[in-house]
């Protein structure tokens, strides 16, 4: 759970905010489709870098220090670099889905369901062609 910063805005991060899942842009994409496919608001706000190249989700702190996802890494932020506003996050990305249009976090186990299930979309698309 996100605390609110000296000014009462949940919006600021107060340090601990979150960890950032990333991910290559093309598996990162299927997966935020299949999150908002699933039941309820299974996706948090979800950053892309300026080349497109990857994308970052955002979840709980502490996520990373039991990520094993092959093919993404987890990092741990501490509230560098990340301002969870609608403007701009960090120099060189910007938000795919931004916060206030989507919870706080994407719980990790939805996200590792959903990162390993783009992953079988894109072998058997590759597979097929």
């Amino acid at each position: 759970m996100m605390t609110t910063s000296r000014k009462n805005d949940p919006l600021e991060p107060d340090g601990r905010d979150c960890d950032v899942v990333t991910v290559p842009a093309r598996q990162g994409l299927e997966a935020v489709d299949i999150l908002r496919r699933g039941a309820g608001d299974a996706v948090g706000p979800v950053l892309h870098d300026g080349g497109c190249d990857t994308l970052g989700f955002l979840v709980p702190p502490g996520t990373a220090a039991a990520w094993d996802v092959p093919g993404s890494v987890c990092t741990e932020t501490d509230g560098r670099g990340i301002c969870l506003t609608p403007d701009r996050p960090a120099e060189g990305s910007d938000w795919l889905v931004p916060p206030g249009e989507a919870d706080l976090a994407t719980d990790p186990a939805v996200l590792r369901e959903a990162l390993g299930q783009a992953q079988r979309m894109i072998e058997a698309a590759d597979g097929c062609s």
